[in-house]
């Protein structure tokens, strides 16, 4: 039960504020400690369950490091760890830092379409990462030791781990230049790709992070990130610690069942709120509410600073509908922070400046493709989000197919170059000589600079080209989306290749319709939407709800949608002749 008498931790303390100024990691959870800030953790309805100082936090880190040499665990051994939002995994990844052992947060099975599934991919990331030992929550007990046993993994829940004896020992120096913790990415390379992050890149990116926010006095942080991704781990786990700011937590699958929840938490907390979000979180609560009314007196949003949003493409659309909604309740929409950025630069690239709110250019589709203007047809534009300016010491440069750099609104691949660019890919040299060059990191991304500021188009990897034309796949999927009945991640736009060697498009669609009739009637107007966007015809197949697979993120992954259907393991439904 959920204690009333529960004190969280406090927006404010005399120890005085440190931005990420700390050689390792190590010195930041010390310090932190010094303070009365720390973690809070929320149930369902977010309501406190636990607070946990980071005092608390520190002392249980010690000595669970000291369990973790007593069990042979030391430098550059890896710890695979289920990265549920709670003090165990909290204390678990800063004991393997002060062991100088590298943290690999791995998902829980809740983004994964069934048990089966999630117990192949944490096996293929456990074979990735080649780690000393698995510790997991005992509730996943069953597919946490299947996975382990197909790569012949130890493995643990965190409730025997912690039964462990904890005798006295000495701990490690960290070094900067050492490797912090194993982030698994699903960005600029083929899946799984570990990015090795030294303890220099992480602090330096958490410094540009708090410098471009403004972080300051009366300042907290409300989360429902999961702490497996970038964003959920790195902006709203470590930055809280290395920054010294107080943050109240809720579940990632208790936001999928109540994500005004979440509102309400950010309504409660009396000082300034930063939080974070993918589009598809704005745009769930904004659906939620639009079915209730008295808005203003459920909550209150005016204190709502910085609304961050990245982790995917930026949906004007959407932002709009989320101001509409919840205006009443003071939220503000120059509070809308877009920003930038990708694991193998630990987190962030750009970052909108605080109050500057969302700015859309629209582009006409031929600048995005690189084709030449149809004059025959009235020009259509994509509102284009403005995803801010770089980080301090982060240099960010458009180049073209040979290298060369662009001017200011010339479209091409993005490059990044600075302190917190990752180490490495983790046992993986091909994959980093791909995209690691002179210090440049290739992003895999497509956008252009204007006046300072960096506007993402979409993926390189996903542009579907047919008869010599691109074609961006989030256009015919946004388009499917403005049909009735479909929401953000109901559709997966690829090229496929015909039996006459053409390439065609091709769209999977969740279809929740049962009537036969209805099915085909859905699928021709599905046909004629994309046939308008892409001026040909197209392959739409109906699959059931679910069917799409995710990044371990939460992101629609069309190349494993793509090999998916090609191989027969996504069966769309059958349509009467």
């Amino acid at each position: 039960m959920t204690d009333a008498a529960l004190t969280p931790t406090p927006n404010d303390c005399p120890l005085p504020r440190r931005r990420s100024d700390f050689a390792t990691f190590n010195e930041a959870i010390d310090y932190a400690a010094q303070s009365e800030k720390g973690l809070n953790f929320h149930d369902m309805r977010g309501m406190i369950e636990r607070p946990y100082p980071y005092s608390e936090m520190r002392k249980d880190a010690l000595v669970m490091a000291r369990r973790m040499v007593a069990a042979g665990i030391g430098k550059e051994d890896r710890v695979a760890l289920i990265a549920e939002t709670g003090p165990d995994f909290a204390a678990l990844f800063c004991a393997c830092v002060y062991v100088g052992a590298w943290p690999v947060p791995l998902p829980l099975p809740t983004t994964f379409g069934g048990k089966e599934s999630y117990i192949d991919q944490l096996a293929v990331q456990l074979q990735s990462s080649d780690p000393k030992i698995l510790i997991y929550p005992e509730e996943i007990t069953e597919m946490a030791q299947a996975a382990a046993a197909k790569q012949g993994c130890p493995s643990e829940s965190w409730q025997d781990f912690a039964k462990r004896e904890a005798p006295e020992c000495g701990l490690p120096q960290a070094d900067p230049e050492d490797i912090c913790y194993l982030q698994y990415s699903s960005g600029s390379t083929r899946f799984p790709t570990g990015v090795a992050v030294t303890h220099r890149a992480l602090l330096h990116n958490l410094y540009g992070h708090a410098t471009s926010m403004d972080l300051g006095q009366g300042d907290r942080v409300v989360s429902w990130l999961p702490w497996y991704h970038d964003m959920g781990l790195v902006g709203c786990f470590l930055s809280l610690i290395a920054n010294q700011v107080s943050c109240d937590y809720l579940k990632p699958d208790h936001f999928a069942r109540r994500p005004l929840a979440w509102l309400d938490m950010i309504s409660r907390n009396e000082g300034k709120t930063l939080s974070y979000s993918p589009t598809f979180g704005y745009d769930i609560c904004a659906r939620r509410i639009s079915s209730q009314s008295h808005v203003s007196e459920r909550f209150d949003l005016s204190r709502w600073r910085v609304a961050g949003n990245g982790a995917d493409m930026i949906r004007p659309d959407v932002m709009q509908n989320f101001v509409n909604a919840f205006a009443e309740a003071g939220f503000k929409a120059s509070a809308f922070t877009p920003s930038y950025g990708l694991a193998e630069a630990v987190l962030a690239v750009t970052v909108m400046p605080p109050g500057e709110g969302i700015r859309v250019e629209l582009v006409e589709e031929e600048r995005l493709s690189g084709s030449e203007r149809n004059l025959s047809r009235p020009a259509r534009y994509r509102a284009i989000v403005n995803c801010g300016k770089p980080l301090p010491d982060m240099d960010v440069e458009i180049r073209g197919e040979g290298g060369q750099a662009k001017g200011d609104h010339q479209i091409g691949k993005v490059w990044c170059r600075g302190p917190s660019v990752m180490h490495s890919y983790f046992r993986n040299p091909e994959a980093t000589e791909d995209c690691l060059v002179d210090g440049w990191l290739d992003t895999g991304d497509m956008g252009y600079v204007a006046d300072g500021y960096l506007f993402i188009v979409g993926r390189a990897k996903d542009m579907i080209i047919i008869n010599g034309k691109n074609h961006w796949p989030q256009d015919i999927e946004w388009a499917v989306e403005q049909l009735p009945g479909f929401n953000h991640g109901d559709i997966a736009a690829f090229s496929i290749e015909m039996e006459n060697g053409e390439e065609a498009p091709a769209v999977l669609v969740h279809c929740r319709v049962s009537d036969p009739e209805e099915r085909v009637r859905l699928r021709n107007e599905i046909a004629d939407k994309v046939r308008s966007v892409t001026g040909m015809s197209c392959i739409v197949e109906l699959v059931p709800p679910r069917t799409l697979p995710r990044t371990s993120s939460g992101k629609l992954s069309r190349a494993k949608a793509k090999k998916l259907y090609l191989s027969g393991e996504i069966e769309p439904i059958q349509l009467a002749a």
